[in-house]
Order: C-alpha cells, then structure tokens, then sequence
C-alpha cells in the first residue's frame, strides 16, 4: 500500500506495468539518491503498477539482485501495488517507464515518461526485464534518468 502523502514533501511515484521490476527499481534508486543527497526529508518516493497481476508479489528477483549488486536498499515490505485515481491528484511526479504504460494511465501534466529525464541514452522506453531479462540495462537506464529527474526537482523546487 502507498503511504499517503505526508504534508510539505515532494511526491514521487514511478510507474510501471507490474510493478514488480522497473518502478521498485526506479523507486529504491532514487530512493538512495534523495539520501544521498542529504534529502530525504523533502521527499516521499513511491512505486505502482499499471496493471492488478502482480498486486501483493515482492519485487522480481532480478530488480532484488542488480539492487544489492549497485548496494542499493530495497525495502522487506515492498509489495507490489495497482495505481489509484487519487494517486494523481495526490502525486507531483508521476513517472511511466514506457508507452504502454502511459495508455493506461491516466491524462495528468504531472505524468512524463521516466527517460525523457535521460535523452543522451536514445531510447524512449524503459525495456522490460521481465521479459528482455538484462536488469542491468535497465538498470543503467533508471539510475541515468534518476539522477537527472532529481537534478530537475532540486531545480525547480529550489532545494
């Protein structure tokens, strides 16, 4: 279940289509970012899926190994969970891994495909994992449009 969104913090939700491979990817990463940056008490950050297949399942295997490889937490409790319609309203920062996800989604300002945070990478769409099985590229692609997602935020939110 999300936590609902606490007073006076930026809200982060990364958004995929099970929501157990990319979006806790994309969650724990810059999840570790914020708190490396010394943030983590302006930020809430949070994940969903698209889609209700995989509610209530832990994150993938492989999201869990390439984490704990790059020495990045993921919490126990993560689960699995289905995006709601007051996630919109309650979110400032909505981001889909990929088109199909952003189908599915609904229309919202707030909501932008994670690599348009990453153009130098050339692609558009974070791949699947799930299917593709190189958790490593997207690795590489989360932790790339991450670090300029939260070089935006501080920017634009003067922090």
């Amino acid at each position: 279940m999300i936590q609902p969104p606490e007073e006076n913090k930026i809200h982060v939700l990364f958004v995929c289509t099970g929501n157990i491979c990319r979006s806790p990817m994309a969650e724990a990463v810059f999840n570790h970012m914020v708190e490396q940056a010394g943030l983590s008490d302006r930020f809430q950050v949070a994940s969903a899926a698209t889609t209700s297949w995989e509610v209530g399942e832990r994150p993938h295997p492989g999201t869990q190994l390439v984490l704990r490889n790059h020495k990045i937490p993921l919490s126990a409790a993560k689960r699995a969970i289905q995006i709601t319609a007051r996630d919109y309203q309650q979110y400032d920062y909505i981001l889909a891994m990929d088109a199909e996800n952003l189908r599915h989604m609904h229309y919202s300002p707030k909501v932008r495909r994670l690599l348009e945070f990453a153009p130098h990478t050339g692609q558009q769409d974070v791949p699947d994992p799930y299917y593709t099985g190189d958790f490593d590229y997207t690795y590489a692609l989360i932790s790339a449009a991450c670090k300029n997602l939260l070089d935006d935020i501080r920017a634009r939110e003067r922090i």
